[in-house]
């Protein structure tokens, strides 16, 4: 199972970061260790791929990759601390609008940023890895 954080700033915008293996723009998140809690889980996703403490306030969505069989659980986040740092994971980070999301990210990815942005009922998608099924 993978969490990832939605962690949400001024004037509506998301946090994004670049992966440095793929180049692809994402919200931070990555797989959960086997004992550890989806909260310690997405903490520790966090921090290591940005540098910041976060504080999950919702769960937003739950995506699955019907090719991989991997389920994500999305966390809408607020930042209580740390400082964005560049990593051996990420080449560069962006504050971005929901209409920057759209043209960055790939759509099964970038559904994940807008329903944590929208603040709506608790999203439940399927994808193919890239668009949504």
């Amino acid at each position: 199972m993978s969490v990832a954080g939605v962690i949400t700033g001024e004037q509506g915008r998301a946090l994004l970061i670049r992966r440095r293996d793929t180049g692809r723009w994402e919200p931070p998140g990555g797989v959960l260790e086997l004992g550890e809690s989806i909260h310690d889980g997405l903490r520790r996703e966090v921090r290591e791929e940005t540098g910041l403490e976060v504080k999950p306030l919702a769960l937003t969505g739950v995506y699955k990759n019907m090719k991989r069989g991997i389920i994500a659980l999305v966390f809408r986040c607020e930042a209580t601390g740390g400082e964005l740092t560049t990593n051996a994971e990420v080449t560069e980070f962006r504050w971005a609008t929901p209409g920057e999301v759209r043209e960055l990210v790939a759509e099964a990815f970038a559904v994940r940023v807008l329903d944590a942005l929208e603040a709506g009922e608790v999203a439940i998608r399927e994808h193919d890895g890239v668009n949504l099924a």
